[in-house]
């Protein structure tokens, strides 16, 4: 019999509380299928049978004593969960910050507390400064967690910790999955008089209802404003690794039950914490190879085997520290040490770096073009609602034919209420939606009007104008050929000039989407933003920019800049290189580092690189590079 001290793990009879624990578990997949779109024709059965398994099992493991070898199966699924989940972050930090951030805007989480505390100047935006800190102290924080759970070390602080931890996630996915797009709210911010905001706002307040100044000084404003909240519509729990993986990630409504089942096995631990000590020799054995058989499971979906190398260097390294590190680390605290020092330095290499594993669809390897038209459509059921007035219940009818006349037709039993759309099933957008490089006609400078493609666009976007003259001023107002219409003009006032060949005012944009796409081999250096990148590599990139001129390879940079900072940009680095625009968003799903380097071959991905390890001309040619 299995024993933990004065406590048994087995309980009466192990056989009986291992089915008995099976059987709750699969009660409460049951219950969780059941409460599933899905799953909705039998919903009501699986949620019938997810209960009563669930109670059943629960009260006959009770008597047999088998709770605390359920906690140790709680434990596994847990710990491995907490491990994995945590490492998923780990790998791309600044991915988890920026969903962060959006959970620290006004109109995402802080509208909750506004809403239920009439708490109207509640405000999370201070933490988006912070979002990149706390996302890697959540990450290694999880990793530990897991990793204690599993070796049964610091189990009652570990227990309440966990427990403090779901809670408070539980709470988080359900308002996602709970966000109403169309409902308002009140918010009160007080702004800087000379802000941006300030200056867009107070202008704002005399024709809009939904924006009221409450008190100005010479300093400050204060502004009332009713807003609609910013709806969440990915929790991040598992970052993009979901959606390189399968191909979505977990809906808001997926993601809170998720945590329900994560919720139920905290609960089970916490009820347990006094009775589960240190393992020992054999329970280590035990709970690392069935934790790393769970974490295997995630490996296998999420595609990336790391996970399960991780987590068994750092459980050995744990269990190592505590046997060798005598009577200062010996310990739990030793343990905790050692796990804390190795997540560091891996969460360390990737925010100096790229993550280990992309998940992005800008991954090396990816083809960008087919990357742009993935998506599956999705399959809707248009339904009208129709209340009795009898009975006060509603009923739903797709079709306004013979076989519903008997409910459209009756006006004096039923009452329609509204139209609905229910999703069959619901669509996956295209994984890249946002990738479109160009620039506005106005901002080109030179180094751009030069460059062969878009020249080659100005050079085939030229039309005939009239030059119209104002006779008193002087003024010239070119008119196309097209809207040109002499008996139109007041020649007593304007006089009728020479035809012009000029650049059509139509073009107000260029995109080189598909120039970039198309090229056989294509140098693209991203920089979400030039004033705060580091350029400290600048002097390979003016080098491959140089090299790959000479061999007729085009070098283009992908920024949110202004022409008046590329302009400065190019007179303080000397990279002289056609730059165009992109949205900032999506140049953050493209790379992480800033700047960084990505090499095209005719839309796929063959290399990218973060700007530490910025390759040379020479080790380009040799390894990604092509040459006749």
């Amino acid at each position: 019999m299995l024993k933990n001290t004065n406590y048994s793990i087995s309980g009466k009879s192990l056989i009986l509380n291992i089915i008995l624990i099976t059987i709750n578990l699969i009660g409460l997949s049951f219950l969780v299928m059941g409460y599933h779109p899905a799953f909705e024709a039998n919903g009501l059965l699986f949620k019938i049978l997810g209960y009563v398994l669930m109670a059943s099992t629960l009260v006959a493991a009770f008597l047999l004593e088998g709770m605390l070898l359920f906690a140790y199966v709680a434990r596994v699924l847990v710990g491995g969960l907490f491990i994995v989940s945590g490492l998923i972050k780990a790998n791309d930090p600044k991915g988890f910050a920026y969903k962060l951030e959006e959970y620290f805007e006004d109109g995402a989480l802080a509208y909750r507390i506004k809403e239920w505390f009439n708490w109207e100047t509640f405000t999370l935006e201070y933490l988006i400064d912070h979002a990149l800190l706390l996302s890697v102290l959540i990450c290694i924080f999880e990793i530990v967690l897991g990793a204690l759970v599993l070796l049964g070390a610091k189990m009652k602080s570990s227990s309440w910790l966990m427990l403090v931890m779901m809670l408070f996630f539980t709470f988080l996915t359900w308002h996602t999955k709970e966000c109403d797009p169309h409902t308002t709210f009140t918010d009160v911010d007080t702004y800087a008089i000379n802000s941006t905001a300030a200056n867009a706002k107070i202008p704002q307040a005399v024709d809009n209802e939904n924006i009221t100044i409450l008190n100005q000084t010479a300093e400050t404003v204060t502004i009332k404003e009713v807003k609609k909240p910013q709806c969440v519509d990915d929790c991040g729990c598992f970052g993009d690794a979901m959606k390189g993986s399968i191909g979505r990630s977990l809906t808001p409504a997926e993601s809170f039950w998720k945590d329900i089942v994560l919720l139920y096995l905290v609960v089970i631990i916490f009820f347990s914490r006094r009775k589960i000590t240190i393992n020992n020799g054999r329970e280590n054995i035990i709970m690392i190879v069935f934790g790393l058989v769970f974490i295997s499971f995630f490996s296998y979906i999420f595609t990336w085997t790391f996970p399960v190398l991780f987590g068994l260097i750092s459980l050995l390294l744990a269990l190592w520290i505590r046997r060798t590190g005598g009577k200062i680390l010996g310990n739990d605290w030793g343990m905790i040490l050692i796990l804390t020092v190795i997540c560091s330095i891996f969460v360390t290499y990737v925010l100096m770096y790229l993550p280990m594993r992309d998940y992005r669809p800008y991954h090396v390897g990816s083809n960008l073009r087919e990357r742009m038209v993935d998506g599956v459509d999705g399959e809707y059921e248009n339904f009208m609602v129709y209340k009795n007035l009898k009975t006060q219940k509603d009923t739903m009818i797709t079709n306004l034919d013979e076989s519903t006349k008997s409910i459209w037709g009756d006006t004096d039993t039923w009452s329609f209420e509204k139209r609905e759309t229910k999703t069959i099933k619901a669509a996956i957008p295209h994984a890249i939606q946002q990738f479109d490089p160009s620039i506005p006609v106005e901002n080109l400078t030179s180094v751009e009007k030069e460059f062969e493609p878009i020249a080659a666009i100005l050079a085939n976007n030229q039309a005939q104008y009239i030059d119209v003259i104002d006779k008193e001023t002087g003024d010239r107002y070119p008119m196309s050929l097209a809207d040109f219409h002499l008996p139109d003009i007041d020649t007593a006032m304007y006089a009728i000039g020479d035809t012009l060949i000029r650049l059509d005012e139509s073009l107000t944009d260029i995109s080189l989407k598909e120039y970039i796409l198309s090229q056989e081999q294509v140098i693209l250096i991203f920089s979400r933003n030039l004033s705060n990148g580091n350029f400290s590599r600048i002097s390979r990139l003016k080098e491959i920019a140089e090299k790959a001129k000479e061999n007729n390879i085009a070098v283009i940079m992908i920024s949110t800049a202004s022409k008046e900072e590329i302009i400065a940009f190019r007179e303080k680095t000397g990279l002289n290189i056609p730059t165009v625009q992109n949205d900032e968003i999506e140049i953050k799903a493209i790379t992480r580092s800033n700047p960084s380097l990505m090499v095209l071959s005719n839309s796929v991905v063959m290399g990218k690189y973060p700007f530490r390890s910025t390759p040379s001309w020479e080790w380009l040619t040799e390894n990604i590079l092509k040459f006749d």
